[in-house]
C-alpha cells in the first residue's frame, strides 16, 4: 500500500508528477472550480450529498455515516471500474475532496490497497486555494508585464490574439473572466466564471509563463465584469510599461459593431444594456440614445458613447491609475483588420 498525505503548498510545485488529478467532491463543488485538468469522481452525487447531510443534521452523525459509505462505496466501486482497470501499476494519482479527507480519502485507500501510488492533498480543495492564492502573489513579480492600453474600440483584444499567434505571452483577462469588461460586455450565452474559478484560471495560466520573456496584458480595471482580478496582478500591471494602442474614430465604430454583433442584431438587448448608463449619462441622454438605436442609427450610438462616456472615463482612468501611461509608446496599425494587427504584433515583439 502506498497512501502519502502532501501538503498543498508542496502539491502545487510538484502538479505535473502526477498522471491524473481526481477530484472526489460533487459535480456542483467541482463545477464552482477546481484543480487544473483534474477529473470529477463524486464520492457522493449532488443529490446524494445532500440527503447524507440532512440525514446527519435531522437523525445522528452515526447513521449518516453508515448511509454515506454504503453509498460511497457503490460509487467509487463504479468509478474503479470504468476509469482505473486499464490503468498501469505505475499509474500516480494525486486526490482531494472538499476538507476534511474522508470523501477522497475513501477512494485513495481503496486506490492505494490496489498497489498504486496515491497522493492525498492534506486539508482538500480549500488548503489549495489558499495555497494557489498565495502562489500568486509570489509569481506576479517574477514576471515582466507589457500593458496594452487604448480607447475603447482600438482593438485591444485582437492585438493581443494576434501577439498570441505569433508566439508571444499573452495574459487575456478577458478570455479568463468571459466578459468584455465594460457595461455592454457580457457576452449572450456565456456565463462568467466563480470568483474562484477565475482565480484558478490565472494562477494556471501565470505559473506557464517563462519570466525572461514579457507578458502582454490588457490595461484591465480591478474588475472584469463580475469578477475581480487580484490585487497583486493589479498592482505589477499599475506599474508596469504600456503601449498605447490608436485607431481612428471610424474604424474603432467599425470594430465595434463588428465585435458586438450581438447588440447590433438585439436592439431591444441594448436598449436594456444602455438603462445601466442614466445614473452617469442622465434620462434624457440615454433615452436619445435608445431612440437611435430604434430607428437604426447603431452607429451613430456607438460614436456618441465613445465620444461621450468611454473616452473621457478611459483616459482618467489611465492616467490616475496607469503609473507609465504617460511614458507609453504609441502604436498603431494601418487599420481595424486581423493582417493589421498581425503586422502590428510582429512589429512590437521585434523591437522588444
Amino acid at each position: 500500500m502506498s497512501l502519502t498525505l502532501v501538503a498543498a503548498s508542496e502539491v502545487i510545485a510538484r502538479l505535473g508528477d502526477f498522471d491524473t488529478l481526481i477530484d472526489a467532491r460533487s459535480e456542483d463543488e467541482f463545477a464552482l472550480d477546481h484543480l487544473p485538468n483534474a477529473l470529477n469522481w463524486p464520492t457522493l452525487n449532488n443529490a446524494e450529498r445532500i440527503q447524507i447531510g440532512t440525514l446527519y443534521k435531522q437523525v445522528n452523525p452515526f447513521e449518516a455515516r453508515k448511509r454515506g459509505a454504503a453509498i460511497a462505496a457503490r460509487n467509487i466501486a463504479a468509478h474503479i471500474e470504468r476509469e482505473v482497470i486499464d490503468k498501469p501499476k505505475d499509474w500516480k494519482p494525486l486526490t482531494y475532496c472538499w476538507r476534511g479527507g474522508q470523501r477522497s480519502g475513501a477512494l485513495s485507500l481503496i486506490l492505494s490497497q490496489i498497489g498504486f501510488r496515491v497522493t492525498l492533498i492534506e486539508g482538500g480543495y480549500k488548503a489549495f486555494r489558499a495555497a494557489l492564492l498565495q502562489d500568486i502573489d509570489q509569481t506576479v513579480p517574477r514576471l515582466r508585464f507589457t500593458v496594452v492600453c487604448g480607447p475603447t474600440g482600438s482593438g485591444k483584444t485582437r492585438l493581443l490574439q494576434a501577439l498570441s499567434t505569433q508566439g508571444a505571452q499573452v495574459l487575456d483577462l478577458e478570455a479568463l473572466a468571459n466578459h468584455r469588461s465594460s457595461v455592454l460586455g457580457a457576452i449572450p450565452g456565456q456565463a462568467q466564471p466563480t470568483q474562484k474559478r477565475f482565480d484558478t484560471l490565472i494562477w494556471h495560466a501565470l505559473r506557464q509563463f517563462d519570466p525572461t520573456k514579457p507578458v502582454f496584458v490588457e490595461s484591465e480595471s480591478k474588475k472584469v465584469g463580475n469578477v475581480s482580478v487580484p490585487a497583486s496582478l493589479v498592482e505589477a500591471m499599475r506599474h508596469s510599461p504600456c503601449l498605447n494602442l490608436q485607431l481612428p474614430d471610424s474604424e474603432r465604430v467599425a470594430l465595434l459593431m463588428e465585435d458586438y454583433d450581438h447588440l447590433v442584431r438585439d436592439v431591444d438587448f441594448l436598449c436594456d444594456r444602455l438603462s445601466v448608463l442614466i445614473p452617469l449619462r442622465g434620462r434624457a441622454v440615454v433615452a436619445g440614445w435608445m431612440a437611435l438605436a430604434r430607428s437604426g442609427q447603431l452607429a451613430q450610438v456607438v460614436q456618441d458613447l465613445l465620444t461621450q462616456h468611454y473616452d473621457p472615463a478611459y483616459l482618467q482612468s489611465m492616467q490616475r491609475n496607469f503609473v507609465q501611461f504617460k511614458y507609453s509608446k504609441t502604436i498603431a496599425p494601418e487599420d481595424r483588420s486581423i493582417r493589421a494587427m498581425a503586422d502590428l504584433s510582429r512589429k512590437i515583439l521585434r523591437s522588444d
